[in-house]
């Protein structure tokens, strides 16, 4: 027996991107059904949840769902800088507790949310346009019709692989990490470290929680390092590297493993009928690995647009490109910077990353939320290289302004 639904747009991945896409097209009176696989909303955890205070504020995420960060530590095998603020300006999320929220404000709105629901096949018309999916649930068959359909699966680009339009990732960072209750914990700073002893083509990090938990994780950029994340994570925290020995007695509470695309934005993401969002589309920050701000920004405007196109009963790729274009103005030309600097930072030795926190070391606390957040518009480089004489970072700029 086949269960069958119909509805205006299906939503497939109950992450960030799937939820807010989901929230926003039931905001503008469509009928939305939002498709997780899990037994429940976030109940496997694949990231660190590492985002910016300020697009917290923007997408209302309540103040229990993250613990603000002011100082950001870095570590190299024979190097250490902090650059400290006043006020919080970066933070981690409690990443289920903001999932759940995120899918129960798409809730309210009346979005219909199935759980445990695997989806994996399309549905196609005669001119071979998506249509609906179906999978199965509690190993029954199900059936979703839709008019339009958003592909939120993330790494695993579920849809857009069954359809044809996408193949695997070349390029991704693979992440490890303990969620752990440690002695000493600073519920204000975050460390990365970065250098050949804690991980080639990628950083380890300790992002606190408060309370005296931290996530402690390694990220290795993958085809560049065959080296397992979970083993190198096991390794540095026996050892106790760099930072990792000021925390005492390690008590892990609970293991992390995730993928996250780092080819750029190579991807098209509008077809007819459908929309890729998230890590589907590879909107990722490539110097830290982190998407989870352009899942929900870019997924709300995935559900508008979705919501537009259904509502005047045009849903072709030209009617859905004006979400692509959103995107592609707001972070293209950055994320491409992004990626010179981190192709930069890939090759370098430890020698070199001794050298290279020296010159994060001369910026200012703006500048380098600038930096690491991936927000290289040419009016700020200009303005760091004109404000910093220093050889390293005008080479920096002329790095930034080339691509």
């Amino acid at each position: 027996m086949t269960e069958e639904y119909n509805y205006d747009l299906v939503v497939v991945g109950g992450g960030p991107a799937g939820s807010s896409a989901a929230f926003a097209a039931a905001k503008n009176g469509i009928k939305v059904a939002l498709i997780e696989k899990e037994n429940s909303i976030a109940e496997t955890v694949r990231t660190s949840g590492v985002t910016w205070i300020k697009s917290i504020k923007e997408f209302e995420i309540p103040e229990n769902c993250y613990h603000p960060i002011k100082n950001f530590s870095f570590a190299s095998p024979n190097n250490e800088v902090t650059i400290s603020d006043s006020i919080a300006t970066a933070a981690v999320l409690d990443v289920r507790k903001t999932y759940r929220w995120l899918s129960e404000e798409a809730k309210k709105l009346g979005v219909d949310i199935f759980v445990k629901t695997n989806i994996n096949d399309v549905i196609k018309d005669e001119e071979q346009n998506i249509i609906g999916v179906k999978g199965t649930r509690a190993e029954e068959k199900i059936t979703f019709n839709s008019k339009v359909v958003i592909d939120a699966t993330g790494f695993t680009s579920t849809i857009s692989k069954t359809m044809g339009y996408v193949t695997q990732w070349e390029r991704f960072g693979a992440g490890a990490e303990y969620e752990a209750e440690v002695e000493n914990a600073d519920p204000d700073t975050w460390w990365l470290m970065v250098g050949q002893e804690y991980t080639p083509a990628g950083y380890a990090w300790i992002f606190p929680l408060g309370n005296n938990i931290v996530r402690i994780g390694v990220g290795v950029g993958k085809p560049e390092s065959n080296i397992d994340p979970t083993q190198r994570l096991k390794e540095i925290i026996e050892k106790k590297l760099g930072p990792i020995k000021k925390l005492g007695k390690i008590t892990p509470i609970e293991f992390h493993y995730g993928l996250i695309p780092n080819d750029g934005l190579s991807r098209k993401t509008v077809y007819n009928n459908l929309i890729l969002v998230g890590d589907t589309a590879g909107q990722a920050n490539p110097l830290v690995l982190e998407g989870i701000r352009y899942a929900i920004k870019f997924g709300r405007v995935a559900g508008e647009v979705a919501a537009k196109a259904i509502k005047n009963k045009k849903t072709d790729e030209t009617a859905l490109y004006p979400y692509e274009e959103n995107w592609r103005n707001a972070i293209e030309s950055k994320i491409n910077s992004a990626g010179k600097v981190q192709d930069r930072w890939i090759k370098l030795s430890d020698e070199e990353w001794d050298k290279e926190l020296d010159i994060i070391k001369e910026l200012k606390t703006e500048e380098f939320l600038d930096f690491i957040k991936a927000d290289f518009g040419l009016s700020n480089m200009l303005k760091l290289a004109m404000s910093h004489p220093k050889l390293a970072v005008r080479q920096l700029f002329n790095l930034v302004k080339s691509k």
